[in-house]
C-alpha cells in the first residue's frame, strides 16, 4: 500500500485513469464489433459505413494512449481489406 502522500495521489490518479481507459477500450471494441457483424452479414455498404464510423474512434484511441499506432494501423488495414473483398 502507498505510504507517502504522492504515492497515494498517484494511486488515485491511476485508478481514475484505468476507468477512463477501460471505457474507451470498450467503446472502440463496440465499433469494431459492428464492423465484424456487417462483414459477417455480407453487406458491403453497411460494412463500409461501420468502418468509417470506427476509424475516428480508433484514431482517438491512439491519441489518448489506449492503443499503439501500429496496432490500430494493422486493425484498420485488415478490416478495410475484408470490407473491400466483400462483393
Amino acid at each position: 500500500m502507498a505510504n507517502s502522500p504522492q504515492a497515494k495521489k498517484r494511486a488515485r490518479q491511476n485508478a481514475k485513469r484505468f476507468e477512463v481507459n477501460k471505457a474507451r477500450r470498450s467503446r472502440i471494441r463496440t465499433y469494431l464489433r459492428r464492423v465484424e457483424e456487417a462483414i459477417a452479414s455480407g453487406d458491403k455498404d453497411a460494412a463500409g459505413e461501420a468502418l468509417k464510423a470506427a476509424q475516428p474512434e480508433l484514431m482517438r484511441g491512439i491519441t489518448k494512449g489506449v492503443y499503439h499506432k501500429n496496432t490500430v494501423a494493422r486493425k484498420m488495414s485488415r478490416l478495410s481489406a475484408r470490407v473491400k473483398s466483400l462483393g
